[in-house]
């Protein structure tokens, strides 16, 4: 289930897991046995965890398979635009008002209008991305973009394939092989306005796009995070969980062995060995 949307600088909600923390800390701090203690440590282990479903920051994809949940599609204009619809579910360009120095490169969203949401469709490597007003993008036979659709069908279907040379980028592909593209027009009083389409037939610049995402949806950083979280167990509790002192060896050791996932064999063979040093 993907999270309602947060931009930086909005007000964190307090969440249910916190205070449900907060209240078990209360009654820790009222119960001196050996049971409220670990029942604490399990608490703040859930609470050092909890950062990962709040990240709100954006981050490039780098590949298909990190594509997942929020994602802007940051389009080769000048100046950087991001491909948005309204909630008719015309698909236009938007201007990016959120970037660092211009660079498409740090591209956030500043409107929800720019968000589509990500899902690859099962057993597929195809994708779908819906619009805000909760309708999927699609490109009709003559390359026409739209999202009206509730539904899926071929039109709303694309693929993802990675530019080779330019590492971030991406050619958004339909069904039929055809790729999105930005393509200038001259209207009246010979202005010129930017279009997206899905009837190129080459790659080139124009249907190189840059894909943004949230943090938290990205395999690699959620992974890395989870990491974090569980290295996060102090000197004192290992040594307690020991039995007596260790050395800074021993103290990676059991941390590596939290983060792989065969912490209590490792903690066993440690404690095994100071037996064996015992009575050596």
């Amino acid at each position: 289930m993907v999270k309602p949307l947060s931009f930086k600088g909005d007000k964190p909600k307090k969440r249910k897991r916190a205070r449900a923390a907060a209240a078990t800390t209360d009654d820790d701090d009222d119960s001196k046995d050996g049971s409220s203690s670990k029942q604490l440590r399990s608490t703040t282990a859930s609470a050092a965890a909890e950062p990962i479903a709040d990240d709100d920051t954006w981050v490039a994809a780098d590949a298909p398979s990190d594509v997942s949940g929020p994602v802007m599609f940051v389009l080769p204009t000048e100046p950087p635009a991001a491909l948005a619809c309204d909630a008719a579910g015309k698909v236009y360009i938007l201007p990016i008002e959120n970037m660092v120095d211009a660079n498409p490169a740090t591209a956030e969203p500043h409107d929800v209008r720019q968000v589509w949401v990500a899902n690859r469709i099962a057993g597929t490597e195809h994708f779908r991305f819906k619009g805000h007003h909760g309708r999927y993008l699609a490109c009709d036979r003559i390359g026409l973009l739209s999202a009206h659709s509730e539904a899926v069908s071929p039109l709303e279907t694309f693929a993802l394939v990675a530019t080779a040379d330019t590492p971030g980028t991406f050619q958004v592909q339909t069904l039929r092989d055809t790729l999105l593209c930005v393509t200038s027009t001259t209207g009246a009083a010979s202005a010129t306005r930017d279009e997206v389409r899905g009837d190129a037939d080459t790659i080139s610049f124009a249907t190189t796009l840059r894909i943004r995402m949230q943090a938290r949806f990205k395999p690699r950083i959620k992974a890395s995070k989870e990491e974090k979280a569980l290295a996060k167990i102090s000197r004192r509790e290992l040594e307690e969980a020991v039995g007596r002192r260790l050395d800074d060896d021993e103290v990676r050791k059991l941390k590596r062995a939290r983060r792989e996932g065969d912490y209590h064999e490792t903690l066993l063979d440690v404690k095994v060995k100071s037996k064996h040093d015992k009575f050596s």
